[in-house]
């Protein structure tokens, strides 16, 4: 008898625990993929990804690289305060004409997803 309440109590603040709300920042994107469409060789490759921290501390976004040197993103230096907005942005170089499928990596403290994974995406005709 004294197992089962042993391994009930354990049972029962694990389960609370998981219920307990994470604290510190979450980063959550407007969208993930960035769709250029069709887009004429030469025009402007700059796009914006858009996210606010919805956490109840400072988001920091230590680290944004690209999957290919054709594709620059630029990170917010400053930390992104609870409940405000940042964006990452992103120019692809659009003097290579084809299709395009690149992958941005985003590095920040934020809990849960301390690494994001975004998409560009479209054809430079």
């Amino acid at each position: 008898m004294k197992t089962i309440v042993t391994f009930f109590a354990l049972f029962m603040a694990l389960n609370l625990n998981a219920q307990t709300p994470e604290n510190g920042p979450v980063i959550n994107f407007t969208s993930i993929t960035v769709d250029y469409g069709e887009i004429e060789r030469g025009s402007d490759g700059i796009r914006v990804f858009e996210f606010t921290n919805t956490g109840d501390e400072p988001l920091i976004i230590s680290k944004v690289y690209s999957s290919c040197g054709c594709t620059i993103p630029k990170k917010p230096e400053a930390p992104i305060a609870p409940g405000e907005k940042g964006e990452i942005q992103v120019k692809y170089d659009t003097n290579r004409m084809g299709p395009i499928r690149k992958t941005i990596t985003v590095n920040s403290n934020a809990k849960g997803t301390p690494i994001v994974s975004l998409k560009i995406k479209g054809t430079v005709i």
